[in-house]
């Protein structure tokens, strides 16, 4: 299949309302299906609990900036959807501290659509061919229709912030993602009450047993949750 044939999922993080607009009427009449953020924190947010093939992130955002954001889904949550940075600082120094943040491309301002196209395409290319399935052990997570299946064949279809919740620790799998973290990445905001992460891990929790025999997350005491496929029944 083509590179063409595909739809692109792109998430632009941009708080430039012009350059913004610029991008939706450029890119909205290709083949790209587009969600935008004006802020780090809804960038991260909308990064970790949706599913895309590439990301384009300025550096200097409210909140996160780009290099924290992508530090973050790559040594925390151990994302590897490409990521371009679109940014007016081009001095080498910043290139340095961009790529050493996991960033797979560096596009300075200002830049010609058609090569930042040409980039994204190039930067799909590779995603398309590969499987996404991410795995943990004996475990498999399908992204794209939510199913935890073990080696044994029992499965079952995770939904809503369970869900989310199970993407972010088996990205991150063997280590742990903090409280904040998982916070920050579902809800987007360091406000939520930690009794409300507790509620959707033990749901989840008991969800993961009834259907396949383990619960699979381990809480680290004070710190975070992990994905353990080893996890007693």
């Amino acid at each position: 299949m083509s590179q063409k044939s595909h739809n692109i999922r792109l998430l632009i993080v941009e708080d430039n309302i012009a350059l913004a607009e610029n991008l939706y009427e450029f890119f909205g009449n290709k083949n790209y299906t587009l969600d935008f953020a004006r802020d780090g924190l809804t960038g991260l947010h909308l990064a970790v609990t949706h599913q895309y093939d590439v990301i384009v992130l300025d550096v200097m955002l409210p909140g996160i900036d780009g290099f924290e954001i992508c530090r973050r889904l790559r040594n925390d949550l151990n994302s590897q959807t490409p990521i371009i940075f679109l940014t007016a600082k081009d001095a080498i120094e910043d290139k340095e501290i961009g790529f050493e943040s996991g960033v797979d491309d560096y596009l300075t301002k200002p830049f010609n659509m058609r090569e930042l196209d040409l980039r994204l395409q190039a930067l799909t290319r590779r995603k398309f061919a590969d499987n996404n399935n991410l795995t943990a052990g004996d475990v498999t997570f399908d992204p794209g229709t939510l199913r935890v299946s073990c080696a044994d064949g029992r499965s079952v279809v995770l939904t809503g912030i369970g869900a989310n919740l199970f993407e972010i620790l088996i990205r991150a799998y063997p280590n742990y993602v903090s409280h904040q973290t998982i916070i920050e990445t579902i809800w987007g905001d360091d406000f939520v009450d930690p009794h409300t992460l507790r509620s959707h891990v033990s749901a989840l929790r008991k969800v993961l047993k009834v259907s396949i025999g383990t619960s699979l997350v381990q809480s680290m005491h004070g710190k975070g949750y992990l994905l353990n496929p080893e996890l007693e029944s």
